[in-house]
């Protein structure tokens, strides 16, 4: 039998193995803290010469279980847990970028990530240039700079629903002497695994589809282990030179091109700002990971049915959703998710703010929410909610119509959400 496992057995043993008389699930090392017989033993692992747990704010062994089957269903070499996906894209482009540094990154991505970039980070004296999803190479490459250190962008973008051409957006990226950082939330490893395509640091908000159930907030950052720090020293020295704060440590010497980004950003990130994921919610999270493939598959039915029921309505005015034909991302669709890219729709209804309104408050099925990609379908008007404050001016600038509907189906039978749609649409 193969040593590789296929992804659906990936999903349910991945990350651990119990040994004999072991719990068969996965421990919850619920405590702060680890003892040790010597201080020489725990000086050991401050000084990054031996591996092991001091305390959970840096690692915990129920963390790095989950950890080590997101590596595996990535097809990555290292990874980590993460309080929530906002700190793990900060997480994995801070690690990289420091004050008086560049980032260029793709327009398409969610709303929160973008405000992460654009005012957070800029404060911090990290400038972004955005760039369109559908870029040319050439439109890519003139967005770079001496001091780009990362090129980023989403698989699927929220809300949008556009498919990024990872292969296109590597090339460049790696033209430039630069890894690419894919946020894969929405397509999950199930459906696409972004390293294959080039991508070399993959990011997850895990309290969407791998955790399914709205139990838990998470994020994960996984190294795909390719990209060769050293070879561009002068440009990452943050890893390839002497780390004064653990005595000198060179994180690409040391961990090489497999375990320096990962290690680095435990050691210095994690350390200093904590965003940690407690050992409790990791346990949910690998719950959520062990259903994660049979899941996927129903909510890309779902979508799919419901995206076509939509675009025959003479109520709405548009859908976007990869598995449709006529849909501008068909093509990138069938060559990164060619067995379905994931639950979540975008359409427009006909007529103005109101109309959509209207629809939103005769739903019966699908429950109004800043939640997506769950196993209950939810669905969000931004115009009305996360984008409230925005006149309808300010909504088309930014890319949303006042009549936009994010819709993500969940696992229910996809004719009761078609008729609970149907009903909504009936009343405007």
């Amino acid at each position: 039998m193969s040593d590789k496992k296929r992804i659906e057995t990936i999903c349910v043993q991945g990350g651990y193995t119990p040994k004999n008389g072991e719990p068969r699930q996965v421990p919850i090392y619920q405590s702060t803290t680890f003892k040790y017989d010597t201080s020489e033993d725990m000086g050991k692992l401050f000084d990054l010469e031996a591996s092991g747990y001091f305390y959970t704010r840096l690692q915990n062994p129920t963390n790095d279980y989950v950890a080590k089957k997101l590596a595996e269903l990535e097809g990555g070499t290292a990874a980590m847990l993460t309080s929530s996906g906002q700190a793990a894209n900060f997480f994995a482009v801070f690690n990289l970028a420091n004050c008086g540094d560049h980032v260029v990154a793709s327009s398409s991505i969610y709303g929160g990530t973008f405000n992460l970039f654009a005012v957070t980070m800029r404060k911090m004296g990290i400038d972004f240039t955005f760039v369109s999803p559908d870029a040319t190479e050439e439109e890519l490459d003139a967005a770079f700079r001496p001091n780009t250190k990362a090129l980023f962008g989403e698989t699927i973008a929220n809300p949008v629903c556009s498919v990024l051409d990872i292969e296109t957006y590597a090339r460049v990226a790696h033209r430039h002497g630069v890894p690419l950082i894919v946020d894969n939330t929405f397509a999950t490893p199930v459906n696409c695994r972004p390293i294959e395509w080039g991508a070399d640091i993959v990011t997850h908000s895990t309290t969407k589809y791998i955790d399914g159930h709205g139990s838990s907030v998470g994020g994960a950052i996984i190294d795909g282990g390719k990209f060769d720090w050293m070879k561009y020293k002068d440009k990452f020295k943050g890893l390839t030179e002497p780390d004064d704060s653990y005595h000198g440590i060179v994180y690409a010497e040391k961990f090489g091109k497999e375990g320096a980004f990962i290690t680095k950003a435990t050691a210095q990130l994690m350390r200093d700002f904590g965003s940690i994921q407690s050992p409790q919610h990791a346990y949910y999270i690998n719950l959520g990971l062990e259903s994660l493939h049979v899941r996927m598959k129903r909510h890309c039915e779902n979508g799919q049915k419901v995206a076509e029921f939509l675009n025959n309505h003479e109520k709405i005015e548009w859908v976007r959703y990869c598995g449709l034909k006529t849909d501008k991302y068909y093509e990138l669709g069938q060559k990164y998710l060619p067995n379905g890219s994931c639950g979540v729709l975008s359409f427009a209804v006909k007529g103005g703010r109101a109309d959509a309104e209207k629809f939103m408050k005769n739903l019966k099925v699908a429950a109004i929410e800043t939640h997506v990609a769950d196993a209950r379908t939810c669905c969000l008007h931004p115009a009305n909610a996360t984008h409230r404050q925005l006149t309808d001016e300010q909504l088309a600038q930014a890319g949303i119509s006042p009549t936009l509907i994010r819709y993500s189906c969940g696992i229910e039978n996809a004719d009761d959400l078609i008729e609970d749609l149907k009903q909504a649409l009936d009343t405007i």
